[in-house]
């Protein structure tokens, strides 16, 4: 999709996960000049900064137009960079999903503490689902078994791809998966049987608890940092009985939908400037520079004002406070 903003007009996505934060950039036509993944290391915050360290450093010239967040933190990161668009998750990875492949059927997208699956009907969203009690298919997850099997996530999949005999196992909860692999690994199952059947009791899993027996329609795009593992891809084809995939941004989806967003609310309203009100535009590296060095610090607090209890986050720079979110009633609302 062409935007029709001026050439040198640069839109940034900000998608703040569990485990991973990611920023993406954008010029006036939908094209990425720009990504970063970042492990988030127990600090969101310094995440979203080191990723606005690394657009400083970058080289990309043009001037800030827009920027959108999204994810589980994406108030957090609102606060911080002065967000014009604020998104959930499922918004963003279906927009950035339906501006890659407009014909798309459905999305899996496996992140690194939960998975979630979309549904299409004429390429525009109409359902979804999420799991986030279960950790087991997700990055975390297979990062750990990978760690104890000795082997770097980076080559899990090629290791499930030479397997002739995968082992079976019992994939319906991370625990059972878990213990199930050890006793399997201590019989001298092959590494790649035991990764093998892993990947396919994930799959299974997969399709039980999150797509919960909705059909899945093609084109089917697998979206989120596990898409970068072959055998989880391939399990995955084999359960659902369709080819599968993997755009090439698949680990910065999120990202990049939340900077779309931004350049639509742009478009629709030039003048509007979000937090920063109608300030004219600035140099994308300046911008960047000064959110990287900002000195923010988030704090938390339970609300004793009635039987709600509401747990209360709070964003601040140099002691002033930015943000606050958490309330039912609003009380303590600051934006």
């Amino acid at each position: 999709m062409v935007f029709s903003h001026g050439t040198q007009d640069r839109f940034i996505g900000i998608d703040v996960g569990s485990v991973t934060t990611k920023l993406v950039v954008i010029d006036g036509a939908g094209q990425v000049l720009l990504e970063e993944y970042i492990r988030n290391n127990g600090s969101p915050i310094e995440a979203v900064q080191n990723a606005f360290g690394r657009l400083a450093s970058s080289g990309i010239e043009g001037n800030l137009a827009g920027i959108g967040t999204t994810g589980s933190g994406r108030f957090l990161a609102a606060a911080i960079v002065g967000a014009d668009v604020v998104k959930n998750e499922i918004s963003c990875h279906a927009r950035a999903a339906r501006e890659a492949y407009p014909d798309v059927g459905t999305v899996i997208d496996i992140g690194g503490q939960d998975s979630k699956i979309i549904f299409f009907k004429n390429g525009y969203p109409v359902g979804f689902n999420m799991n986030t009690i279960c950790a087991a298919g997700t990055g975390s997850f297979l990062e750990h078994q990978a760690s104890r099997l000795g082997i770097p996530i980076e080559e899990f999949g090629d290791w499930a791809l030479r397997s002739r005999s995968p082992a079976r196992i019992a994939g319906r909860c991370g625990v059972f998966a878990e213990s199930d692999l050890i006793h399997k690994q201590q019989l001298g199952y092959r590494k790649e049987d035991l990764i093998a059947g892993l990947c396919e009791a994930l799959a299974a899993n997969y399709v039980v608890n999150v797509a919960r027996g909705h059909p899945i329609r093609s084109l089917v795009l697998f979206q989120g940092g596990v898409a970068a593992n072959k055998g989880m891809k391939k399990a995955l084809e084999d359960k659902i009985g369709l080819e599968i995939i993997v755009p090439p941004h698949f680990k910065v989806m999120g990202a990049l939908g939340a900077a779309l967003y931004a350049a639509e609310a742009s478009r629709s309203c030039p003048a509007y400037r979000g937090r920063r009100g109608k300030e004219p535009k600035i140099p994308v590296k300046e911008a960047a520079s000064k959110i990287s060095s900002l000195p923010a610090s988030s704090n938390g607090f339970i609300c004793e004002g009635c039987a709600n209890s509401c747990e209360i986050q709070e964003i601040s720079v140099n002691g002033k406070i930015l943000a606050r979110w958490g309330s039912k009633c609003g009380k303590w609302e600051v934006t």
